[in-house]
């Protein structure tokens, strides 16, 4: 997808003693005291903000916290914190600036200031044109590096990029642009795609862009319990959507048409109870019991999948296979995991669930890329057109 990269106005010496504003996400994790638990989002927000101080640039930055009700301030809302943290890990102050969208603030080239929580404004969620208007007025260049805000259009993710004088994909908005394309655009084949999760409703219409595209669909949790419905197979008290078998079986039929497949799982792991102290049971598909809950597949389709995704092209992640946080329920996932990180395969993973998947088996270094955004990677996965990447295709025009 064509765009402007800031990376590219920098190198150019354009962002000189221009005002640069930088639309980040540091929507963190604070405790009930205000602590930042986890600091990922703000490090990961740091080469944007350099690359324009190392272009002598004067730079504001903002993001959304939390869920605020605009229009009313509370001290919970507050990006003070992350200002703080940021300031840590850049060995330098940070002003947090309220009040800022009529601009009646200062900025000086080789300075970063802090431009409080975006969502107090009024008419940002709804992408007020007066408020857009007065965004794209505060800068002379708009920067976009906020992938897990993409997928909406706010006042500070969309209508300042249609206002402001210049709008350019950030460093980290770029790098996923890149990877999204690399793997959906135009993967290296065989391009295996892994969609779990628990209901198979949420992620219909991604299975059904991916069944138009991929050459093999790993379904896991409890969307493989549907699919294994629709495959005539009992499944006990699994957790399944019967409603949703006809959909499943079309996704089925259209993998099929295209000389692909959806993998039905051979074996499974079973509990009486969802528990972290049941007692596992591997079983033969054909096997589930009526009391039985299925909460892992088993060694059997586990080893089968592995061969699989270590013969891919191209891997898309979405989800774990099962019920990995309990550890006896964890192997099918943890086996996927190693898989990818062993396949020469271009990787690609997102969703919050398979994040902490990545980070509880180590192999944050071997997955190709990682996503940050959340809503906005599904919605990728789905076929859409995000409206970050529209609005800036646009600009670049």
């Amino acid at each position: 997808m064509k765009c402007l990269r800031f990376s590219d106005v920098c190198a150019s010496g354009f962002a000189r003693d221009k005002r640069v504003f930088i639309r980040a996400d540091l929507n963190v994790p604070q405790d009930d005291a205000g602590k930042i638990t986890e600091d990922t989002r703000i490090r990961a927000s740091i080469p944007a903000i350099q690359m324009a101080l190392d272009a002598g640039a004067a730079v504001m930055v903002t993001s959304h916290l939390g869920r605020p009700t605009e229009g009313e301030f509370k001290p919970a809302d507050s990006l003070t914190p992350v200002a703080a943290r940021m300031g840590q890990l850049m060995d330098r102050n940070i002003r947090v600036i309220a009040d800022w969208v009529d601009g009646e603030f200062s900025v000086a080239p080789g300075e970063v200031v802090m431009l409080e929580n975006c969502r107090l404004n009024k008419g940002e969620k709804k992408n007020a044109p007066e408020l857009a208007r007065k965004l794209g007025g505060l800068c002379d260049i708009f920067v976009h590096d906020a992938f897990g805000t993409s997928h909406r259009a706010e006042g500070t993710t969309y209508g300042i990029a249609e206002t402001a004088p210049i709008a350019c994909a950030g460093p980290l908005l770029a790098a996923e642009m890149d990877a999204i394309g690399k793997a959906l655009a135009n993967p290296k084949r065989p391009l295996i795609a892994i969609v779990a999760g628990s209901k198979v409703s949420t992620k219909l219409t991604i299975l059904q862009a991916l069944a138009k595209n991929v050459d093999g669909l790993i379904v896991g949790g409890g969307i493989a319990n549907t699919f294994m419905l629709a495959a005539g197979l009992k499944i006990g008290k699994s957790l399944a959507e019967p409603d949703l078998i006809g959909e499943a079986k079309a996704v089925i039929d259209a993998m099929q048409a295209r000389g692909a497949a959806v993998p039905i799982p051979t074996d499974v792991v079973c509990a009486k109870e969802f528990s972290p102290t049941a007692k596992a049971t591997v079983k033969k598909a054909t096997e589930v019991e009526d009391d039985d809950l299925i909460l892992d597949i088993g060694p059997e389709t586990a080893a089968t999948l592995a061969a699989q995704l270590k013969q891919a092209g191209t891997i898309v992640w979405n989800g774990p296979v099962g019920v990995f946080e309990f550890e006896a329920f964890e192997n099918g996932t943890k086996a996927i995991a190693q898989a990818i990180a062993e396949s020469s395969a271009f990787s690609i993973a997102g969703g919050g669930d398979t994040l902490a998947a990545i980070a509880k088996y180590g192999i944050e270094k071997d997955v190709g890329y990682i996503s940050t955004g959340g809503g906005a990677f599904l919605e990728v996965l789905e076929g859409k057109t995000l409206p970050a990447f529209e609005v800036l295709a646009r600009r670049a025009e």
